[in-house]
């Protein structure tokens, strides 16, 4: 039984996949992907909650093997606080600035206070990020690698340095592709300031 609802869950989130991609998020309905499904609403709604969480979901077939990657790069058992934090400060860029989640981001943004999508990419992208990142920042300093702070706090300051270069000219929708040479300098950057803000004095 559970073979044939994941089996029906693969088969609806393919079907939306090619209906997003064909008519775009704002013109496909709930009902338009019934149809092409087939059966009944209700049955679709069994699976997802509502388009922006379907929608969601398809994004995140393509996204979270990457997103993986990212994260992956955050090794709790390193001694060497800053270059992990580069690793994982090259790896966040270079995902979040690649041309497919700059588009998800933006459609995400453009969606907040009309559409559930806002809050859902938020939630269970930003925040989940976040949230990793924030357990390996308390443990580095309850092992005495950084300084003792609040660590969700540094985990903004952390993200937010590794943006600053590029978030204006992304939000404004000017931003060109971003080398890997400048993802490297940026990172470097960033980093050092973090640790100038949060690192132990040797």
């Amino acid at each position: 039984m559970k073979k044939k609802t994941e089996a029906k869950r693969q088969a609806i989130l393919q079907v939306a996949a090619d209906t997003f991609n064909e008519l775009g998020f704002e013109k496909t309905s709930m009902s338009e992907i019934c149809s092409r499904v087939g059966g009944s609403k209700a049955t679709i709604y069994n699976y997802f909650a509502s388009k922006e969480e379907l929608f969601f979901e398809v994004m995140s077939l393509s996204t979270e093997i990457k997103f993986q990657a990212v994260h992956n790069a955050i090794n709790q058992l390193t001694e060497d606080i800053r270059e992990s934090l580069y690793q994982f400060g090259e790896k966040l860029l270079t995902f979040l600035y690649s041309s497919d989640i700059r588009a998800q981001r933006h459609l995400g943004i453009a969606e907040s206070g009309r559409t559930d999508l806002g809050r859902i990419t938020y939630e269970r992208g930003v925040l989940r990020s976040q949230n990793l990142m924030t357990d390996f920042l308390q443990n580095a300093m309850m092992q005495g690698k950084l300084k003792q702070a609040d660590p969700v706090i540094a985990t903004r300051h952390l993200y937010s340095l590794l943006e600053s270069e590029l978030i204006d000219k992304f939000l404004f929708r000017i931003l060109e592709d971003v080398s890997d040479k400048e993802i490297k300098t940026i990172t470097i950057r960033a980093i050092d300031v973090f640790m100038a803000a949060y690192g132990i004095e040797n």
